[in-house]
């Protein structure tokens, strides 16, 4: 998949996320509410990553981590969208210019 499949992805199941919010509260979120989900899950993330790593006992760590990197992902996907940021544009010119960096610190 093309990360422009996996926004489109993203994107509808805000859609039908944002239709499930107004159904149960009256109104969709907000980007900062979104943005705070993001942090929660970008918590858990950070639990599992140690988990991963051998410092944390959770059971199942291996596919709750892949769980929560798809969740951080979309977020990000759609925090963008609702930012107006072109991700992948962003993504290509921020990696060139730290690789110019850091190419450059090395001396290569």
């Amino acid at each position: 998949m093309k990360l422009s499949d996996l926004e489109k992805s993203a994107l509808q199941l805000n859609e039908l996320y944002e239709q499930l919010e107004i159904k149960k509260y009256g109104r969709a979120w907000t980007t900062e509410e979104l943005m705070l989900g993001f942090v929660g899950d970008v918590g858990e993330l950070a639990k599992l990553i140690q988990a991963n790593a051998g410092i944390r006992d959770i059971d199942g760590y291996k596919a709750k981590l892949g769980h929560e990197l798809s969740d951080c992902l979309w977020s990000i996907m759609v925090l963008a969208s609702k930012c107006d940021i072109d991700l992948e544009a962003e993504f290509v010119r921020n990696t060139r210019e730290l690789i110019e960096y850091v190419s450059g610190e090395l001396g290569t």
